[in-house]
């Protein structure tokens, strides 16, 4: 199995497919919530992604075949008064999964983000996915609370 794991460049048409392809997958499964990716979305993330400065994505190829994605936003830490860098997806396709992919994946946006000064890395994990909560602990990511008495984080949301 030869891997590589690479930053995107949204201008390459391999890897702007590559994007939607395993965007799409990650859609159709129970985990994205089980519906394929609206044609609109299919034939403008790309090239949306590209005009924001302060997104990146990382792109994993296993013998030259797509095989995982990670989609990430800059943003900032006002207790850091530092940049940080959300991962926001997070996909490896259904035959290369338990490989270590999605680490792989990971060190590299780490790279990035220590390259760009991040003071840290956050994501979101659904309460029920055991496999990736057990891989990000592994590699060192923690629930998020500031005073154990006050419990962790939650992530809302309220749609437009």
């Amino acid at each position: 199995m030869h891997c590589v794991v690479t930053q995107a460049d949204y201008h390459d048409a391999a890897h702007a497919r590559a994007i939607v392809e395993l965007l799409d997958a990650y859609a159709l499964d129970p985990m994205g919530g089980g519906e394929p990716l609206p044609e609109l979305v299919r034939t403008t993330l790309v090239g949306r992604l590209a005009s924001l400065p302060h997104a990146f994505s990382v792109l994993c190829f296993v013998d030259g075949v797509p095989a995982g994605l990670v989609n990430c936003f800059e943003g900032f830490s006002t207790f850091e008064a530092r940049p940080l860098v959300n991962i926001h997806d997070v996909i490896v396709s259904a035959q290369h999964r338990g490989q270590g992919i999605s680490q792989q994946m990971i060190a590299e946006v780490e790279r990035i983000a220590r390259e760009r000064d991040c003071c840290k890395l956050t994501l979101e994990v659904l309460e029920g996915n055991e496999v990736a909560q057990g891989a990000y602990r592994k590699i060192g990511f923690a629930n998020y609370e500031l005073d154990p008495a006050m419990g962790r984080a939650m992530f809302w949301q309220k749609k437009l």
